[in-house]
């Protein structure tokens, strides 16, 4: 762009008939860019009070024999289906969950990914498992459950292809 340009001409050569976001003249300088992709993300619907933890284990996955596993626990205690769950006001059980990740510069990203759903409640939801009982389920976000089924053990189906049971 030449200096005889205008900066209105450069907004409008960025985007078609004007949509997409603010020029940077156009923002109040409101907060971080991560601050401003947090508010963009939807909440999902996963229960209140769940915790997420996770530790590094001394032992490799299989197909990354040359680094360590990080041992993510999810947990739920029972509780109250609210608005947003099947049936509101009738109770679900809790369920514990681990996944596994290599601890590599790819793991560790997923991981900061992972806990960025979490936070916008995005990984569990309350459903009916096989046996008609409501309980904390994982949603769309397909995690690796098992340590032992090798590097692709991502399930293709998503989380869907996991046989879950209310665990207490």
């Amino acid at each position: 762009m030449g200096a005889s340009e205008s900066k209105d001409k450069m907004q409008c050569n960025r985007y078609l008939n004007g949509k997409g976001p603010p020029s940077l003249t156009e923002t109040d300088g409101q907060g971080s860019n991560n601050h401003k992709k947090n508010r963009m993300i939807k909440q999902g619907n996963q229960p209140d009070g769940g915790q997420l933890n996770w530790n590094i284990e001394r032992r490799s996955l299989p197909g990354h024999s040359d680094c360590d596993t990080i041992q993510i626990i999810f947990h739920f205690d029972d509780g109250i289906q609210s608005d947003k769950h099947p049936h509101p006001g009738n109770s679900y059980k809790g369920n514990e969950f681990m996944a596994y990740l290599p601890q590599n510069t790819t793991g560790t990203k997923i991981l900061r990914l992972l806990e960025q759903a979490f936070e916008h409640k995005l990984l569990f939801t309350v459903a009916a498992n096989s046996s008609g009982e409501y309980c904390v389920m994982p949603a769309d976000i397909p995690l690796k459950t098992l340590d032992s089924r090798g590097a692709g053990s991502w399930p293709p189906g998503g989380p869907h292809s996991i046989s879950v049971k209310c665990l207490f």
